[in-house]
């Protein structure tokens, strides 16, 4: 819970106030009761006080205040709104050590299942699209809400030589730009979500592509795919893969994305429900004034029916 005008909540600094004073006309009234010496004809002349109940409409009255001072500071919530157009570019790392088994049935195949699985599970408003890199990055499936092509493209994956993170961010911040006849001027809200299991070694640097994100106000959150154990034979010659975790953790929380680690297809699969569930919203704080308001108002109403039902009269 939030407050659109906290400056405004001082006035609950009066609350004490209002209370000291009842609190102080009480006392007083038991003083002038004390200083009646004829106690048997005060007990004729003064009527029977009503104890505890004459309490009861003040207290509901100051807690009615209390409510009402809330509202006038405009508390609101925060609400999770469908973003419009939101785009989402899924880039995938087709390096040769994508080829390692220490995933079964490799770190590809488990990769391109995950992502399958992911593009089909989205909501509909989304419009997905897809990247593969290696020593470059290419589009293999522009922004689309046709599920279907984004997850054909992921069948036409080839591995290639080489790992070019900052050309994959790039390649996808251009699909969201031209992603409609508006997008150059008004983008639309998007999210790159890039899995790779090594560093970046060819084309433009991480450095530069967080710039371009960060400008572009696309976030990019990446997944580490793979164990400290993978090795390929490339050309003969076993060579360890383990995944440079810092890199792609680096990238993702420079563009206020989110980081994530998955060491086998099942911790990917969760992995990527988890950007399911968090892509393609905006938070917005509404106004819930007119609910503290309301209760106010109950308040209010109980003060007036108590002292109306013990008192015949308002407070």
């Amino acid at each position: 819970m939030t407050f659109l005008s906290p400056e405004r909540l001082w006035l609950l600094g009066l609350l004490p106030v209002l209370a000291a004073v009842y609190l102080l006309l009480q006392l007083r009234r038991r003083q002038y009761a004390v200083r009646f010496t004829n106690l048997a004809l005060l007990s004729q002349v003064a009527p029977r006080r009503p104890g505890w109940r004459r309490h009861v409409s003040a207290v509901l009255f100051l807690i009615m205040i209390a409510f009402m001072m809330f509202g006038f500071a405009r508390p609101a919530t925060a609400v999770k709104v469908p973003r419009d157009r939101a785009t989402i570019v899924v880039a995938v790392d087709v390096s040769l050590s994508m080829m390692a088994r220490d995933v079964s049935p490799s770190r590809l195949d488990a990769a391109k299942a995950a992502a399958k699985r992911f593009i089909g599970d989205l909501p509909r408003r989304f419009n997905v699209g897809v990247v593969a890199f290696a020593g470059n990055a290419n589009l293999i499936a522009a922004p689309t809400a046709d599920r279907d092509a984004a997850i054909a493209s992921l069948d036409q994956l080839v591995l290639a030589k080489r790992t070019a993170i900052g050309e994959a961010v790039f390649t996808s911040l251009q699909a969201v730009r031209s992603f409609d006849a508006q997008a150059r001027q008004d983008p639309p809200p998007a999210h790159i979500v890039l899995l790779s299991d090594g560093d970046n070694t060819t084309g433009r640097s991480v450095q530069e592509a967080v710039d371009a994100s960060r400008l572009a106000h696309v976030p990019v959150s990446t997944i580490a795919f793979g164990t400290p154990y993978g090795t390929v034979d490339i050309e003969g010659e076993t060579t360890s893969v383990s995944v440079n975790k810092e890199t792609l953790k680096s990238l993702a929380e420079s563009t206020e994305g989110k980081a994530y680690e998955a060491a086998d297809a099942g911790q990917l699969r969760e992995v990527y429900a988890n950007i399911g569930t968090s892509l393609g919203f905006r938070t917005e704080h509404r106004d819930v004034a007119a609910r503290y308001v309301g209760i106010a108002l109950l308040f209010a109403f109980a003060a007036g029916g108590v002292s109306l039902a013990w008192f015949s009269r308002l407070p």
